[in-house]
């Protein structure tokens, strides 16, 4: 019984769902800007390492359109086809994920968050089990990048 009742508990606290942790395949982290300023501050990061920014989306200026309030989100669509193209060669249904997508958005108290989808998800979504190295180095270089968008400037 007592081995039963550790199995248990075992699945409870290693099963992410029951450790309080998302899998929905989305990574976010708290920004210390705004939206259009970590938008701004990743989109420039990404140029200077040559990544290739397909389009900036002000979804607020949409909706303002619409005439329908929302809190600013802001969304940047870029890539790297050295990196992305080794998804397609391996099942070309990753193209529906990539390019990669970066959604800075406002909460309702007002903290900044940055949100983009983790390489490992777009690979398991999509069968890929033959192109580790690539997915460890979107997922570190995605990593890096975002923090050095989110993270305070130096006074």
């Amino acid at each position: 019984m007592k081995r039963f009742i550790l199995i248990v508990l075992a699945v409870f606290i290693l099963n992410p769902v029951f450790a309080g942790e998302k899998s929905d395949g989305l990574i976010t982290k708290k920004s210390n800007h705004s939206a259009d300023k970590t938008i701004e501050r990743l989109q420039a990061i990404l140029k200077k390492k040559g990544i290739t920014i397909f389009a900036r989306v002000s979804h607020t200026g949409g909706a303002k359109k619409a005439k329908i309030d929302l809190r600013k989100t802001e969304l940047l669509i870029f890539g790297n086809p050295k990196l992305g193209s080794h998804f397609f060669t391996s099942n070309q249904t990753a193209g529906i994920d990539l390019p990669m997508k970066a959604l800075a958005w406002q909460d309702k108290k007002g903290q900044v968050w940055l949100t983009y989808n983790d390489p490992s998800y777009v690979a398991n979504r999509h069968n890929i089990k033959d192109r580790a190295k690539f997915v460890k180095k979107m997922t570190g270089a995605l990593n890096k990048f975002t923090d050095l968008a989110i993270m305070a400037t130096k006074k």
